[in-house]
């Protein structure tokens, strides 16, 4: 898997999360991992979850990772869910370490009963794809959502953001790799 951490701010409006975005846009081709900072007004036609179509989802400052799998063909929902899940369990991990405990339902994270995260998984015919996003401040949130941001919790700087970014991509791409390793060494009947 590659992994392409971008250093200019986008919004994410919810194209991003459309089959070949990283190839087309930023010349990535393959599995990747792709990781900015930016803000996220998704409009209503870029809402693909049912269950939040005729919500607010935005955020003025978001760290956001967008996840393309290739590796099962047809792509498989089923599969992508259960990465998308991974991600967040190791997103809750690593935010252990930094002193941020949070708690899980489903896909989303929590931090002292308030919103932290937005994520979705999908595919397409040819791949699977997943976007995470952590609110970095709770500003430019749904009013009527109580949402909290990376800089808010304890004593979070904006220094450790980048730190995180990278422990969160870096351990999601080797539990990818481990997966195939024991795939490969492992007898099946």
């Amino acid at each position: 898997m590659k992994y392409k951490k971008l250093e200019e701010s986008i919004s994410y409006d919810g194209h991003q999360i459309e089959p070949f975005w990283a190839f087309k846009e930023l010349e990535v081709k393959g599995s990747s991992i792709i990781s900015w900072i930016g803000s996220m007004n998704i409009q209503p036609a870029k809402i693909i979850d049912y269950e939040d179509v005729g919500l607010e989802i935005k955020s003025d400052e978001m760290v956001h990772f967008i996840i393309e799998h290739f590796d099962v063909q047809p792509a498989d929902i089923k599969t992508c869910y259960h990465r998308q899940r991974m991600l967040v369990m190791i997103t809750k991990d690593i935010l252990n370490d930094f002193n941020i405990i949070t708690s899980r339902k489903g896909d989303d994270l929590y931090f002292e009963g308030k919103k932290l995260s937005v994520s979705i998984a999908t595919c397409s015919n040819s791949s699977m794809k997943i976007h995470f996003g952590m609110n970095i401040t709770n500003k430019g949130t749904p009013d009527d959502v109580e949402t909290i941001g990376l800089t808010e919790c304890n004593d979070f700087e904006d220094e450790d953001i980048q730190k995180l970014v990278d422990k969160i991509s870096e351990t999601y791409i080797n539990e990818i790799e481990s997966i195939e390793e024991d795939i490969c060494k492992t007898k099946v009947f």
